[in-house]
């Protein structure tokens, strides 16, 4: 396969790996961007983590969280410019579609598109999304949406940078009153910064653990000193970088963000409360959104598309 500067560009902003080192992992790998990532992982030469590529959509995401805290969704309205996110108009219709959303009993985006709009029952929401394109002058896009709900206990909502992240975390209280609400609120502002991948570690796939282990693996028998090690010490390495890497992507699991000591855990954060009302309580899932994660914006050089209009 023809490896191109544009690849290996990709694959440099996604690892932070020299570009060297990504041609070599490309044409190693085939032009497989995740096995080269991979590759680079194995050889020491990018992070554990894939580093987050531009987020290059515009738009907003928005929740609504009915009155009495037990149900909640959250959405993302997608925009072709900034400029159009900021604009009020589009706001207020983000903010409509959230609401709509909290009382549709829709499964997914076809049958929620279907839907009469609430605001105007003449129109569908597909209709009604067709006319704000008419009225803001851009594309929009309805890409997603989630709901959470519980039992016994509250819906806690963060929306960070006016919409660019919007969290929702699930709390089951015995006792959910604006302290727990509060509680829950910060650890909504946690996800928001730290970018958890799971909830507790039980949720963690096994074959995640398992390719986890094989680049770690690697990563030793690339390296002389470490290779030398007995395999039982070589094991105990590598279970303890797992443990060490679970505590980052597990959000009960990381440090809390505002504990004074600098050790105390989410989950530790969370008994705190709950034994200070004599109460129990429990995070026990969360919804993250980021305005345009995984979508790639469109790249325009700026000197030739004038050059173009020109020679029209």
């Amino acid at each position: 396969m023809n490896i191109t500067a544009a690849m290996v560009k990709d694959l440099r902003e996604m690892t932070g790996a020299g570009m060297m080192d990504c041609k070599k992992a490309l044409v190693a790998t085939d032009g497989d961007m995740d096995k080269a990532v991979d590759f680079l992982r194995e050889k020491g030469l990018a992070g554990a983590e894939k580093k987050a590529g531009r987020i290059a959509a515009e738009g907003m995401v928005a929740t609504a969280v009915s009155e009495d805290q037990k149900c909640a969704v959250v959405v993302e309205v997608n925009s072709e410019t900034d400029f159009v996110a900021k604009n009020e108009k589009f706001q207020n219709y983000v903010a409509e579609v959230a609401a709509q959303l909290l009382n549709s009993d829709a499964a997914d985006m076809d049958a929620f598109l279907e839907e009469k709009w609430a605001l105007d029952a003449s129109m569908t929401v597909k209709e009604k999304l067709s006319s704000m394109i008419s009225v803001i002058g851009e594309n929009m896009n309805i890409r997603r949406f989630e709901r959470m709900c519980v039992e016994e206990g509250l819906i806690a909502s963060y929306i960070h940078a006016g919409g660019k992240i919007g969290v929702l975390v699930k709390v089951e209280s015995d006792c959910a009153d604006g302290e727990i609400l509060e509680m829950g609120r910060n650890v909504a502002m946690q996800c928001a910064a730290l970018k958890p991948k799971f909830c507790t570690s039980k949720e963690v796939p096994a074959d995640f653990l398992e390719k986890e282990t094989e680049i770690l693996k690697a990563q030793i028998e690339n390296d002389p000193k470490e290779a030398a090690k007995p395999e039982k010490v070589k094991m105990g390495m590598i279970q303890g970088r797992i443990n060490k890497e679970l505590k980052e992507i597990c959000l009960v699991d990381q440090v809390y963000v505002k504990a004074e000591d600098g050790k105390q855990t989410v989950s530790q954060y969370v008994q705190s409360v709950a034994k200070a009302k004599g109460c129990k309580a429990a995070v026990t899932a969360f919804l993250r959104f980021e305005t345009g994660e995984g979508l790639q914006k469109r790249e325009e050089d700026f000197a030739a598309e004038v050059a173009k209009q020109m020679g029209n």
